[in-house]
């Protein structure tokens, strides 16, 4: 193989991929970094684990952070996760100067002269309006106020203030002190400033910042959502959770979805189907097994028990005959006759899942590239970089292979399954 071949081949390859598609997503071309405005102060609304990853952030980019929580207790313990983090890593001198950049209180005064203000609370909207009425009423004119929300509607957050223009949602992503990837959320009135400070802000955090509009769970979590529930109904229809992780463990996933969830805790997941029950069309395929396990107490490691049974101190799980039994009730109160999938079937089902999704999301202008697409999933959701993302993978089918394919995925996936319209978004992105 000649030079020009090697490079080429280098050019095209999954890694290179990503690198060019992240570098990107990180310097968007319409936004003007110029106009940012200066940030060297920061509040963080919320002590606990996520609050206190962002605090650790921002103290590592030099800025005086200002910790708030409205319980003393809370705040105490915030304060301690991360001076412990601190001690674990640096020497006594750059601990000190880490906790003289850092203010810990209850007074939410302290908001006035900060140049930035990132709320970190209980992801209920309600909580969050009333965290931003708050907000609104102290932070300085022109302060940047961001959500760390993961999957809420940033709009409705961003109407509890009189200065929606301020607001952008920056969805860290856990550990927020460790993982790179972070979603910029456009809202409805989110102002080019308020974004350009946002990125700049971000890539001062040493983070990968990837713009999405407002959107249920945005990129990332729309994604998977789809790609998990895609994997409850094959649950449903003869797999079990053992079978489905193992296939993906194979594609390359470090773990497969039902692990993922055990890690996660089952009952994240149940609170935020609670929430959504009432919005919820009527005609879409659900899948009850995730509710019995939390409703049985099995809400994953922190219990001991989820989709797979772990013995003390255990990461990890052995499949179990109760899991198998709520599965095989599920099939019969449905009246689903189990068959066997196979591993292909279960491989192609997830992964098309992704893919549709991504299609939706270009269609829809949640996403502005299919490449933000797959640097999201790779950096946030395990998917495996040398598969280069979903829309990467796509990409190596036939436009016919990939139609039929598609359509067989909305045939066994049943009822309010919604086929992308738009291969063309996929086939043509990067």
């Amino acid at each position: 193989m000649n030079d020009d071949a090697l490079i080429t081949l280098d050019e095209t390859s999954p890694l290179a991929y990503l690198a060019r598609a992240e570098s990107e997503a990180a310097n968007p071309t319409h936004i003007d970094f110029s106009i940012a405005s200066v940030v060297e102060s920061i509040a963080v609304i919320g002590a606990g684990t996520m609050g206190s990853g962002i605090a650790i952030c921002a103290l590592d980019a030099g800025l005086q952070v200002t910790l708030v929580e409205q319980d003393a207790g809370a705040l105490d313990a915030g304060r301690e996760r991360i001076l412990k983090h601190y001690e674990r890593k640096l020497n006594a001198d750059d601990v000190a100067e880490r906790a003289r950049r850092l203010v810990c209180t209850t007074d939410w005064q302290s908001l006035t002269h900060v140049d930035a203000v990132i709320e970190a609370v209980f992801e209920d909207l309600a909580v969050k309006q009333e965290v931003f009425q708050r907000i609104d009423k102290l932070a300085r004119p022109g302060a940047l106020l961001a959500s760390n929300t993961s999957y809420l509607d940033l709009d409705g957050i961003a109407g509890a203030t009189k200065r929606p223009r301020d607001v952008v949602g920056l969805h860290f992503f856990s550990p927020a002190h460790v993982m790179r990837l972070m979603e910029v959320v456009r809202g409805t009135e989110s102002s080019q400033q308020s974004l350009a400070t946002a990125f700049v802000l971000a890539q001062r955090f040493g983070k990968l910042p990837v713009l999405t509009r407002n959107a249920f769970g945005f990129i990332g979590n729309r994604v998977y959502s789809a790609y998990r529930a895609q994997c409850e109904f094959m649950l449903e229809e003869g797999a079990y959770p053992n079978e489905v992780d193992a296939t993906l463990q194979a594609f390359g996933f470090a773990m497969g979805p039902f692990a993922v969830a055990d890690m996660s805790g089952l009952d994240i997941a149940w609170r935020m189907r609670r929430n959504r029950a009432a919005s919820c069309p009527t005609d879409v395929r659900y899948v009850d097994i995730p509710d019995r396990l939390c409703e049985a107490g099995r809400l994953g490691r922190k219990t001991g028990a989820g989709y797979y049974q772990y013995g003390a101190g255990s990461k990890h799980g052995q499949p179990d005959d109760m899991v198998k039994a709520i599965i095989d009730d599920a099939r019969a109160r449905k009246g689903i006759v189990p068959h066997r999938l196979s591993f292909e079937d279960i491989r192609k089902r997830a992964l098309l899942t992704m893919v549709n999704e991504a299609a939706l999301l270009l269609e829809e202008g949640v996403a502005a590239r299919g490449p933000d697409v797959d640097v999201v999933l790779a950096n946030g959701y395990g998917f495996p970089r040398n598969q280069g993302g979903p829309i990467y993978w796509a990409k190596a089918m036939a436009p016919e292979t990939l139609s039929r394919d598609l359509a067989w995925l909305a045939e066994v996936s049943g009822t309010g399954f919604k086929p992308a319209g738009r291969l063309d978004l996929v086939l043509g992105a990067g």
